[in-house]
């Protein structure tokens, strides 16, 4: 395989920057606690896992060429992250965060983070145009493409666990009855929109 090192630089540039996933991994850690906030990046790596594969196939083609198809998923995703937002902002602060995080389980932190990372069909258009610049024509297809998609999902878990590592940290200091409300609020309008902008654009 040609230049792997250089493919794991741009995969950490590319999951390094904010976006939905990484808000969704502040924001767990921040008000469910570190251990859900782990289950909910558990999710993201898993979806992005499953769409690097899904661009690989024909069904992968399929998405990046039909307008329809992209649409669907594209809408879906955006209203995902709307709700997810209005969700955000509609949230009232108890004065027991314990309540609130025991109201969110481990399952609903990972589901909420598979689906961010797997509504969002610009994902597979991005795996497309990006492996096959570090793929050997000369060697076999499927290890090379399973290594990079396997790479890309590993540093999603380290990268997303040092966020969520980070936010747990910050919490403790910054954390009151009122931040957590303009937390709320901040994250919220972050996720919306995120959902606006997703309907907006095109590929």
């Amino acid at each position: 395989m040609e230049n792997y090192l250089v493919y794991v630089g741009v995969a950490i540039a590319t999951i390094l920057l904010p976006g939905p996933a990484v808000m969704l991994t502040i924001n767990n850690s921040m008000q469910r606690g570190l251990w859900k906030s782990l289950a909910g990046i558990l999710g993201i790596a898993l979806a992005i896992l499953l769409v690097a594969f899904i661009s690989a196939t024909s069904l992968g083609i399929v998405l990046a060429s039909s307008a329809i198809a992209f649409n669907a998923i594209k809408i879906a995703g955006a209203a995902y992250l709307i709700y997810l937002g209005v969700k955000m902002l509609r949230s009232k602060v108890t004065q027991d965060t314990s309540i609130k995080r025991q109201e969110s389980s481990f399952l609903k932190c990972f589901i909420e983070g598979f689906l961010v990372s797997v509504s969002n069909p610009k994902a597979v258009v991005f795996f497309m145009s990006i492996f096959p610049q570090f793929i050997d024509l000369n060697q076999a297809y499927t290890p090379q493409f399973s290594l990079l998609a396997a790479t890309f999902s590993f540093l999603v878990l380290v990268i997303h666990t040092v966020y969520a590592a980070f936010a747990y940290v910050a919490k403790s200091k910054l954390l009151s009855g009122k931040t957590n409300s303009i937390l709320n609020k901040i994250s919220g309008g972050v996720f919306v929109g995120f959902g606006v902008g997703l309907a907006a654009s095109s590929k």
